[in-house]
């Protein structure tokens, strides 16, 4: 008798099964192949020519529709990712352009101030619903942000941050002496002889009203006005003094009308004029007190952050508040582009000839908008490259967005909601940074305008022929320095303190209306460069305080610092050991098997 065949196993027979299949179906394609070959050429000798014609035509169409889909569906997704990522700023750029177009356009229909004002309305709603998120959003962020900081951290980043907002800005002051005085502008203008001067404050007076707006009398009218010294004329008539032998008339003679051969007299009498005197009264102007509120409001978070857990809850209502105008900026941002529209071609709409202003004051132009490129695109992007070693334009195109509102509002103040927005979506910088830098920024850092402050200064010096020594020209820059950190962050703000730079060195403060002409236009320029330098300065900030804010390991248990600190460990993971060791003695029982089970 033979030996019985051995069983193979239920793996061996699945495997000779599948290798059974698979050697025919190679067969059967082999065969199949063949038959199919044998088939084409039997069609293609009984096909007609049209026939074959039709065919590779729907070859051919099936081959295209298939790539073009293809095609169109990664354009789509493309299209749509960058709609995503980059729409609003698409639309932002877009609305810029359209704005200028559309205003030099309908600058040829002379339309009435009534109907500029119409016109213009979209553009001011947009105006409003910026500067109503600026209260808000300053006290939230500066509360919430410093009470959460550690003092020591929080120190250091303020002087830190006020250090480098004085570097930059006389910085900026530094780069417009020399380009004013290299180009010499003042040239090529020409003054207005028949321009009537206005009185304007001393030098002293508006020293002194920026120090009283840093403590403000009252909160509630902080949020709306501030402090300045209002000028009344005075009147001063003394009378004319009794001058013995003297006449106080004189007699002129006229010829008659009907002979003029004959002469009649006419008697004059003189009246003095009168003499006018100035007193300075307290009043104020409808304009938000932002450096008020940014004192007010940072020393409060201190304060909070002392407190410890008794300020928790005022300092969670500002979290609270901070975050709830966040998302109504991320609703309102979507109007913009619209806004922006209407609100640049409503101040070309008001704007003079430009032909005439550029004529006069072109060359004044160009030197102040070379100045804030060479400052805000080479010096602050240099700065940051060296403290942190990153690209600052990827940086910058984060920030588009807010740049584009600065240019449109020409407010530092009314476009801090969307530089927030910006560095903390686009850039992920540290929040408690954020709030700290950016309010603080929008009120001292002013490189922009202290840029513009001292070159129109010497342009003003250069036009009345006005020859500047060394020690006048750094009066202007240091004076320009501390003039643009009083600057409030609100429309042609740098006008107002213009006055102190021109008293410091006796130049004339009535020729501010020689650059009144251009300097909207301006304005929106060297706002531009003051939001990209408080940004610049939030990602160098962040960077530089990095480690004072990275997480701390949370405080360990006295107990454990102990000598009995291994016993309590072991302690506490005996109760998982007797369990493991009760499921591998259940498995075992059942089935027989022992299984060796490992804590992970």
């Amino acid at each position: 008798m033979g030996k019985a065949p051995r069983p193979q196993s239920f793996w061996s027979l699945g495997l000779a099964a599948v290798t059974l299949g698979s050697q025919r179906r190679a067969g059967n394609r082999r065969h199949g192949g063949a038959r199919g070959d044998e088939r084409g050429q039997e069609l293609l000798r009984g096909a007609s020519p049209g026939r074959l014609r039709t065919t590779m035509w729907e070859r051919v169409r099936k081959a295209l529709l298939n790539s073009l889909s293809t095609t169109f569906l990664r354009i789509w997704k493309w299209a749509r990712a960058f709609w995503c990522k980059n729409g609003l700023l698409t639309l932002s750029v877009l609305s810029v352009a359209t704005g200028c177009l559309l205003g030099f356009l309908l600058r040829a229909l002379e339309l009435t101030e009534l109907e500029k004002q119409y016109f213009s309305f979209p553009g001011e709603l947009l105006m409003r619903m910026l500067k109503m998120l600026i209260l808000p959003l300053i006290t939230s962020s500066l509360m919430s942000g410093l009470a959460t900081m550690d003092s020591k951290a929080c120190g250091k980043m303020g002087v830190i941050t006020i250090t480098y907002y004085l570097w930059t800005t006389f910085m900026a002051v530094t780069v417009g002496i020399i380009l004013v005085v290299s180009i010499h502008p003042g040239a090529a203008a020409q003054k207005d002889d028949y321009s009537v001067g206005k009185v304007v404050l001393s030098s002293a007076d508006a020293l002194l009203d920026l120090i009283r707006n840093m403590f403000p009398s009252n909160l509630i009218e902080a949020s709306f006005q501030q402090y300045r010294t209002v000028l009344v004329p005075v009147v001063k008539s003394p009378g004319f003094p009794k001058i013995p032998g003297k006449s106080l008339s004189f007699i002129y003679f006229a010829p008659d009308d009907e002979n003029p051969e004959i002469h009649r007299p006419v008697f004059l009498e003189l009246t003095p004029s009168p003499e006018m005197t100035y007193r300075t009264l307290p009043g104020t102007s409808n304009e938000m007190n932002v450096l008020g509120i940014v004192i007010f409001s940072a020393t409060i978070g201190l304060l909070l952050g002392k407190m410890g857990e008794r300020g928790t809850p005022l300092v969670n209502v500002c979290q609270c508040l901070n975050e709830a105008v966040m998302k109504i900026v991320s609703m309102a941002v979507w109007y913009f582009p619209f806004g922006i529209v209407f609100l640049i071609a409503g101040k070309i709409l008001e704007m003079e000839d430009p032909s005439v202003i550029g004529q006069k004051l072109g060359l004044y132009a160009i030197t102040v908008v070379s100045g804030l490129v060479i400052h805000g695109l080479i010096l602050l992007p240099l700065l940051f490259v060296l403290i942190t070693k990153k690209n600052p334009f990827v940086f910058i195109q984060g920030i588009l967005q807010a740049l584009l509102i600065a240019l449109a509002t020409s407010s530092s103040s009314a476009t801090l909601p969307i530089t927030l927005k910006c560095l903390l979506e686009n850039n992920g910088i540290d929040r408690r940074v954020a709030r700290f830098v950016l309010p603080v920024g929008a009120t001292i850092n002013m490189d922009g305008t202290a840029l513009y402050e001292a070159v129109a200064a010497i342009f003003i010096a250069q036009v009345n022929e006005y020859d500047l020594d060394l020690g006048q020209i750094i009066t202007i820059s240091i004076t320009a320095t501390a003039a643009s950190i009083g600057a409030a962050g609100i429309p042609q703000s740098g006008l107002v303190t213009m006055v102190i730079v021109l008293t410091s060195v006796g130049l004339p403060t009535d020729d501010i209306t020689l650059i009144i002409a251009v300097d909207w236009a301006l304005d929106r320029f060297r706002t531009m460069t003051n939001v990209l330098g408080d940004a610049l300065a939030a990602g160098i900030i962040a960077h530089v305080c990095e480690k004072d804010f990275t997480p701390k390991r949370p405080p360990q248990d006295p107990v454990s610092n102990t000598e009995k600190s291994p016993p309590a460990e072991t302690s506490h993971l005996q109760p998982k050991d007797n369990v493991i060791e009760m499921i591998e003695e259940t498995l075992l029982d059942q089935t027989g098997v022992h299984y060796n089970i490992c804590q992970v």
